[in-house]
């Protein structure tokens, strides 16, 4: 049984995945959660198994509450929960607010804002000092589009992230004194394939010239971010999120 496990929503991909990684070379045990492409998750904790770590391939959608239950379920098997990092999440296909329907807000939501926040209340109950817990750290992956809007793409995107901020800050004050720290890393054009769920696979590619950075940035930037926030170097750090989006964040 570990002492130090790790829960990364959406490892099997980009920053999931880059961030399950690091944290594994950190000392994490890490479940290693995936919503359906179990072969990428495997060779992510493959990865980590190669390099004496420890981890485990879950499936769960955060959008489905009996599927949080067991990925928490597979988190308390292998030890003691000690962090969170909130990272599953989804775009859709570049559109106006006029032409959105109920379906594309529901799914938007119950993915990108209702998952982190019911991951979150799990963790809690595990962690924090007032349900015997030894404490422990959250992070929330939000994105630069909460700060901009993303109009003419997915404004419904950037407004489930931007709750993702709101909820930080509040959940942050909650738990402050119960031994648990919650941040937010807010990424901008960063060169994973989320954008070719979005239709355009080329985006930071093409984004790239007009940054402050003239580059995309890399899921590794980002994971690096999102483990010096769980890690006791950032142990004065709570209700923070930190952009990592080469200077996008308050401009288009």
């Amino acid at each position: 049984m570990s002492d130090n496990v790790l829960v990364v929503t959406g490892a099997s991909r980009g920053i999931g995945a880059a961030t399950a990684l690091l944290a594994a070379e950190r000392g994490y045990s890490v479940i290693v959660n995936y919503a359906g492409n179990v072969t990428a998750a495997e060779a992510v904790c493959a990865a980590i198994h190669a390099k004496g770590g420890e981890a485990a391939a879950v499936r769960g959608d955060v959008a489905l509450e009996a599927d949080i239950d067991q990925i928490f379920a597979a988190a308390d098997r292998m030890g003691t929960l000690t962090g969170l990092v909130n990272n599953a999440g989804v775009v859709d296909l570049a559109t106006r607010v006029d032409e959105l329907t109920l379906a594309r807000l529901e799914r938007m939501f119950a993915i990108n804002t209702y998952g982190s926040i019911l991951c979150a209340g799990r963790a809690v109950k595990r962690m924090s000092t007032k349900f015997g817990g030894k404490g422990g750290a959250i992070v929330n992956v939000s994105s630069a589009a909460a700060k901009l809007g993303a109009p003419n793409n997915y404004v419904d995107y950037a407004a489930a992230k931007g709750a993702i901020d709101t909820f930080t800050v509040g959940l942050a004050l909650e738990v402050a004194g119960e031994g648990i720290r919650v941040n937010g890393v807010r990424p901008g054009i960063i060169a994973t394939d989320i954008h070719g769920a979005g239709g355009d696979p080329d985006r930071a590619e093409r984004m790239a010239p007009s940054l402050p950075i003239p580059r995309a940035g890399t899921a590794e930037e980002v994971a690096k971010a999102i483990i010096w926030l769980l890690s006791d170097e950032a142990s004065y750090t709570t209700g923070s999120v930190i952009n990592v989006s080469g200077g996008r964040a308050s401009t288009p």
